[in-house]
């Protein structure tokens, strides 16, 4: 199996029980609303930073980010460094999901380690680390 497809079936899972938890707690969202959620900065993002974050078109992000609105997960605000533009910003309603989604990845990491043991998944986080300082853009 390649590296990629390696990588891809465990990040998955994480995205998929995370989710379902956030969902079962009583949030309503869908895992594409979901990943460009993830990607709002703690100040707030433009749009088209978010669409290229998420990799997606800057149509899809705006109707994604117009569906997050209406659920009360994200607000636009004015950007104070350019007043024309507009900057999407996670409300206290998504940061209510937050705990969850740490417990549900709490419980993942734990799984893992108990399956590869510590030495392994520190190796692992470790690894995937550094991996992220060449293929993260947005780090």
């Amino acid at each position: 199996m390649n590296i990629g497809l390696l990588l891809f079936i465990p990040s998955r899972e994480v995205e998929n029980r995370v989710l379902a938890a956030v969902v079962e707690a009583g949030f309503e969202i869908t895992q594409a609303q979901a990943r460009v959620l993830m990607r709002v900065g703690p100040d707030g993002t433009r749009l088209t930073e978010l669409a290229e974050a998420a990799q997606v078109t800057k149509q899809t992000a705006g109707f994604l980010v117009d569906q997050l609105e209406k659920a009360g997960y994200v607000e636009r605000v004015p950007d104070p460094s350019d007043g024309r533009a507009r900057l999407v910003r996670v409300t206290a309603k998504a940061e209510e999901a937050v705990p969850v989604a740490n417990a549900e990845m709490a419980r993942i990491e734990a799984e893992w380690e108990q399956h590869i043991g510590r030495r392994r998944m520190t190796q692992l986080r470790e690894a995937l680390e550094m991996l992220g300082e060449i293929t993260d853009p947005y780090r």
